[in-house]
């Protein structure tokens, strides 16, 4: 029993390794299966421009509204925060040009001058010996008996300073009074220094004077904290830095998913369904990503509007939003493992175009789609169908102030559309038979003032997605007689959904059920053929819809997408960005 057990358990393991062998010489035969290659990507930190150029400032609060005091530093090379000094003794600072500044109670602010109340002079007692840290010359300053004291980060040293005056004598006879001696010389400071003193008082807290690094502060927190400036709650830190020597540029120092929560309630409605919101968050994300240092020559990466993305911090931000970004955090748009480049526009009126046909750059995975959602909500969006229209002399005075050189227009006409249908060449004629183009869509917005490329001319709409949609009306025999409904007629149905009428439609009579007849107009600015010249009434006229530049993913697309159609935000994604998938940083596949 015993040997033939034996027996048995020898052959089964031999079976075994002759198995285990043959699998290791198919796998080492097998192709690996491709490593996923991490992104490109500088920092998890986005550098926000807030106040720059001719916006910055002369002076600029922070209160805490989560958190406690202040940290003092600077940003290093890798955006990582140097501390230098900390404050804990009070929730509300200001940063201040080194001048004499003065305290407006009114708008709580400090102001050039040295009228008021509540003066903080740019001159004080700089004690010589530096010291090598913060806490040195704390030290150094309780120990010697230092009135009025606080200390000045100078290219690398901590000096103890004492009191601000706003002359040099004033700062001379408090010197000499004090006792003080050769141990210590007035000072104004330079072009780069900057005071931090207690909101509404004359008291400094801290100075700082570098030309190598830049004062940052962040708030204080045992969690994450949150600071309002402006108006606005922030989350991150802030860099202080006096270009030129003159008012204060600043920049919100905020981590990637945080920046996203700052963006989206303000890129899209923070009410909207959560997968476009989802769908918005990673788009937002993407941008950014693609777009680090952008506004380099002003030392941050993106500033706050809608040049970049517009980002008020956290005010309309709440649960679903926030939700939106949570869900999606560390998410990337990528085309062959590289950063997309993701626009985004209102909405596309029907259509979104290929980036060649509105900026003259190809990007493989921002070619147009023809676009069935945004039909299904039309009657929500704001100025959705839109007219533009100008009187010749209008029209040629606007193309002469843009750099088209021509006499009073005489005639324009579409002459080449995108294969999504979007005006792709628009050609003019005018009185004296100059002939000329304007093309891509990007110039053809600006040169026409119309919100989007989708659009005819002349009394000519395209096509929207709606079959109910385009010059014609829509009427109804009433018992009055014909009622006309401009536009595209919609119904609400009983569960609340808004629908276009493309069928039979009924009504109430008395106590009966009768079908409602209608028919499209055929008057003029109805059904009617576009003119051949353009105008409509002697007036030239452009028809359309949508807003924006129709590159990239319609935000009223996805609303629909999410809201009428249950797609999911990686649907939406994949729907208006061909191609592309969506990564960690890492660059494994996300979904």
């Amino acid at each position: 029993m015993n040997i033939k057990k034996q027996r048995t358990n020898s052959a089964t393991r031999a079976k075994i390794y002759s198995l285990a062998a043959v699998v290791a010489i198919l796998l080492a035969l097998a192709p690996l299966p491709p490593r996923a290659v991490a992104l490109s990507l500088p920092s998890d930190t986005v550098r926000v421009g807030l106040y720059y150029g001719s916006n910055a400032l002369p002076s600029a609060n922070l209160q805490n509204s989560v958190g406690y005091g202040y940290d003092f530093g600077y940003f290093d090379s890798d955006r990582k925060f140097v501390k230098l000094a900390e404050y804990t003794s009070g929730d509300s600072i200001s940063m201040l040009r080194d001048v004499n500044m003065y305290y407006d109670s009114t708008n709580n602010a400090y102001k050039v001058g040295s009228t008021g109340n509540t003066v903080v002079g740019c001159f004080h007692i700089q004690f010589n010996n530096g010291r090598s840290s913060y806490a040195d010359a704390v030290e150094a300053a309780q120990s010697q008996g230092i009135p009025n004291y606080f200390i000045k980060y100078v290219g690398g040293e901590f000096h103890v300073c004492s009191g601000n005056y706003t002359t040099a004598a004033a700062a001379e006879t408090a010197m000499a009074n004090l006792g003080f001696g050769g141990n210590a010389a007035v000072n104004a400071g330079t072009s780069q220094t900057i005071s931090v003193v207690s909101t509404g008082t004359n008291r400094v807290i801290f100075e700082f004077d570098s030309s190598n690094v830049k004062l940052a502060v962040r708030p204080k927190s045992s969690g994450k904290a949150l600071t309002w400036f402006k108006g606005y709650k922030y989350y991150g830190a802030f860099q202080y830095n006096r270009a030129s020597g003159g008012d204060l540029t600043i920049i919100n120092f905020v981590l990637m998913d945080d920046y996203v929560k700052g963006v989206l309630p303000y890129e899209m409605g923070n009410t909207w369904p959560l997968e476009a919101l989802k769908a918005q968050a990673v788009c937002a994300r993407t941008y950014a990503a693609a777009n680090l240092d952008k506004h380099s020559s002003y030392g941050f990466d993106l500033c706050d509007t809608d040049d970049c993305q517009v980002y008020y911090g956290t005010n309309s931000a709440n649960a679903l939003t926030d939700q939106a970004v949570n869900e999606t955090a560390g998410m990337y748009i990528t085309y062959n493992g590289a950063i997309c480049t993701t626009f985004y526009t209102a909405s596309d009126g029907g259509a979104t175009e290929s980036v060649v046909n509105v900026w003259g750059s190809s990007i493989p995975y921002l070619i147009g789609v023809t676009d069935p959602y945004e039909a299904d909500v039309a009657s929500q969006i704001s100025n959705y169908a839109w007219t533009v229209k100008y009187t010749p002399q209008e029209l040629t005075t606007r193309l002469n102030a843009r750099g088209y050189t021509c006499a009073t227009i005489k005639s324009v006409a579409i002459t080449s559309t995108t294969p999504t249908g979007n005006a792709k060449e628009i050609t003019l004629t005018d009185v004296n038979g100059k002939v000329f183009t304007v093309t891509n869509g990007d110039r053809i917005r600006s040169a026409f003032g119309v919100p989007a490329i989708r659009f005819g001319v002349g009394g000519s709409t395209p096509d929207n997605g709606n079959s109910n949609s385009g010059a014609s009306s829509v009427y109804v025999l009433g018992n009055s007689g014909t009622i006309s409904v401009n536009g595209d007629l919609f119904v609400v149905s009983a569960n609340g959904s808004i629908e276009s009428v493309s069928g039979g439609l009924y009504a109430l009579s008395g106590d009966d059920v009768v079908e409602v007849t209608y028919s499209a107009d055929t008057s003029t600015g109805g059904g009617s053929s576009p003119s051949s010249d353009g105008k409509v009434d002697g007036n030239f006229v452009f028809q359309g819809f949508g807003r924006g530049h129709n590159v990239g993913m319609s935000q009223w697309g996805a609303y629909s997408m999410a809201k009428v159609h249950g797609k999911t935000f990686d649907e939406i994604i994949h729907f208006y960005f061909t191609g592309v998938e969506i990564t960690y940083a890492d660059g494994t596949r996300a979904i």
